[in-house]
């Protein structure tokens, strides 16, 4: 007797559909006919990924598939590979990034806590080794030429580490990606309308620092010279998250990441942030603290801040930890949450001409850079205070919900 599928047929049409949904709302400039189209996934997501190749086609594009390797393998990297392995670049790959217009990762990971024994170290280099590549979709989708989403696909491990069944943990995707719906696309343009109408109102702000208060947690962060906040914005499915990028350098005081997180097989929960002057000061953590540590100084970037990033509970439908960041970066529940990712900056929350926007200005500008960008979420019961140009304190974020 084999396991039933996770989705049923016309759920996997909607995930398909709302996927290129994200693309065409994530993209400056819509894809055309003839243009090349990326589809990531890892072996597990075969039937949704083959739904996606179609739809590809369906389009008079042209699909290039990857196969991402599998958890065995990862394992064996890191056991074997010397230093000129770990630096190594696969030849062509970055011909092909400055060819495709769009690309879709579907993640279905059959083990999340595979690299638990491997130096931190040894990962944190092929990172590195591998940072060239994703500046080059970087420096493409600033000039509108690249788009991009993802998705989860589920799997045992997922649902194992999250304490549901794997048909639970499916009818959590399948939930809070509309799945069920009968024209789920109207779910996703109705959350993208309101979205836009809380952009628009923060961005109408002049923050000139924002206070973030909450159990185990008293930050402030400075939004910086020339920021929008963006976000649902078709790049992940789901996506419910409001964001920005801050000035690194304004970065002072505590945070506190109640949900744990799974990162390049290894798991870390209970982490704790002290920053000072822009910088981590330290980092502890209940479980994983080596791996933490090692992650954040990666690279002079690695620790600070990156992005600041809020979810309102209305939108979300997701309630649960489910052992991935994507899920668990947009949880709603009763608090709604927020999150601080250690490492890169997104570029786009720069609110002028990105083709303008150069390495030199990302620099003065406080935009951080890091071959690292990790996702550390807060669920507990939050206020987030701004303090204007004018002097006028603002809460524009309390009891789960923008304050609009």
């Amino acid at each position: 007797m084999t396991d039933a599928p996770p989705f049923t047929e016309r759920q996997l049409e909607n995930y398909a559909d709302a996927l290129f949904w994200g693309l065409s709302i994530g993209r400056p400039r819509p894809l055309r006919r003839g243009d090349i189209v990326l589809i990531r996934f890892h072996s597990a997501a075969l039937p949704l990924a083959e739904i996606l190749y179609g739809r590809v086609l369906e389009k008079g594009m042209h699909p290039v598939v990857r196969q991402m390797g599998s958890a065995g393998m990862e394992k064996i990297f890191y056991a074997l590979a010397g230093n000129r392995q770990l630096d190594f670049r696969q030849p062509g790959h970055d011909v092909m990034l400055e060819s495709i217009s769009a690309g879709i990762f579907i993640n279905a990971p059959e083990s999340i806590t595979h690299l638990a024994d491997v130096d931190p170290a040894r990962i944190g280099r092929a990172a590195r080794a591998a940072k060239p590549f994703r500046d080059i979709l970087n420096r493409r989708e600033e000039a509108g030429d690249f788009g991009w989403t993802l998705c989860v696909y589920p799997t045992p491990e997922l649902a194992r580490h999250a304490g549901l069944s794997p048909a639970e943990y499916a009818g959590q995707i399948a939930d809070a990606c509309f799945l069920n719906e009968e024209k789920p696309l109207e779910k996703w343009r109705e959350i993208h309308r309101k979205g836009k109408a809380i952009k628009k109102w923060l961005n109408s702000l002049t923050i000139e620092t924002l206070h973030v208060a909450a159990e185990g947690i008293d930050l402030r962060l400075t939004p910086g010279a020339n920021r929008r906040w963006i976000g649902i914005s078709g790049r992940n499915i789901p996506s419910f998250e409001i964001f920005l990028s801050p000035d690194w350098r304004g970065a002072e005081g505590h945070y506190f990441a109640d949900q744990p997180s799974f990162r390049n097989g290894n798991y870390v929960e209970g982490a704790r942030l002290v920053f000072k002057k822009g910088r981590l000061a330290e980092a502890t953590a209940d479980k994983g603290e080596a791996f933490l540590r090692q992650q954040a100084a990666m690279d002079p970037g690695a620790g600070r801040v990156g992005e600041f990033s809020l979810t309102d509970r209305r939108f979300s439908r997701i309630g649960r930890f489910m052992a991935n960041t994507l899920f668990d970066e947009n949880f709603g529940g009763p608090h709604g949450n927020c999150h601080l990712a250690l490492g890169s900056a997104y570029s786009n929350s720069y609110d002028g001409d990105l083709a303008l926007l150069t390495p030199d200005l990302k620099k003065r500008l406080g935009f951080n850079d890091s071959a690292l960008h990790w996702d550390l979420v807060n669920t507990t019961p939050k206020k987030v205070t701004a303090r204007l140009a004018g002097g006028e304190n603002v809460v524009i974020y309390e009891e789960g919900e923008f304050r609009m």
